[in-house]
């Protein structure tokens, strides 16, 4: 008995699913299970044995597909969202000292300085563009602040949001009755991946600011439309 599971615990890793009954007492070459069973009980324990360990090894092998199949999908969910993930406010000056930023006699890209979140580096800062990595829809955001120094001095706060050159919205304030005066842009707007997106002041118009950053750019993914890579 103890040679015969010996001998099932060799062959199972070797995947042996089957046995060759001793047929000699049989008078038509084939065998009755059950009467193999009662003639030699120790092949049968093994053969049932094996058949349990081959069973156990396919419902193993299954669970384990199906495992790396859910990881595999958990990964994919996980880099979707790591992908996803776009959110830009920047604020136009990246210093405490009072400076105004224009007039200028074009229309002219304002470069934002101050980066409080950048991911997905989409904006820079050299250009003042935001490069549209996905597509999706976006809230955007401008806030517009300026300082004419004497409420007798002219006051021109301006700014254009724009997407690819277009204006979505702008603001316009150009008095000499104001000493100061500011101004909000919010929209929300369906952009394709590879869109520019910047805010430009108008000529002759000029912003203050300070290290309480007053003027404002802000960009973030509501939604995707499409499914992230």
């Amino acid at each position: 008995m103890r040679a015969i599971l010996l001998l099932c615990l060799l062959q199972a890793p070797l995947a042996v699913s089957s046995f060759e009954w001793d047929t000699s007492n049989s008078t038509a070459g084939h065998v009755n299970p059950n009467e193999v069973c009662s003639i030699d009980k120790g092949s049968c324990n093994c053969c049932v044995m094996l058949k349990e360990v081959n069973r156990l090894k396919m419902h193993f092998d299954e669970k384990l597909s199906e495992l790396e199949q859910e990881y595999t999908q958990t990964v994919k969910s996980l880099n979707s969202i790591e992908v996803g993930r776009v959110a830009v406010s920047v604020a136009l000056l990246d210093t405490d000292r009072f400076m105004c930023f224009g007039p200028f006699t074009i229309d002219t890209i304002i470069p934002y300085k101050h980066v409080f979140i950048n991911l997905g580096d989409g904006y820079s800062t050299e250009t003042g563009n935001f490069i549209v990595p996905h597509p999706g829809v976006y809230s955007l955001a401008v806030t517009v602040y300026s300082d004419s120094g004497a409420a007798t001095n002219p006051l021109a706060a301006c700014a254009s949001l724009q997407v690819n050159n277009q204006v979505v919205a702008g603001s316009k304030d150009k008095n000499t009755r104001d000493h100061e005066d500011s101004a909000n842009i919010v929209v929300a707007r369906q952009l394709n991946a590879g869109d520019e997106v910047a805010v430009k002041l108008p000529r002759g118009c000029f912003l203050c600011d300070d290290g309480n950053h007053y003027n404002t750019f802000s960009v973030f993914l509501l939604y995707p439309t499409e499914p992230l890579a």
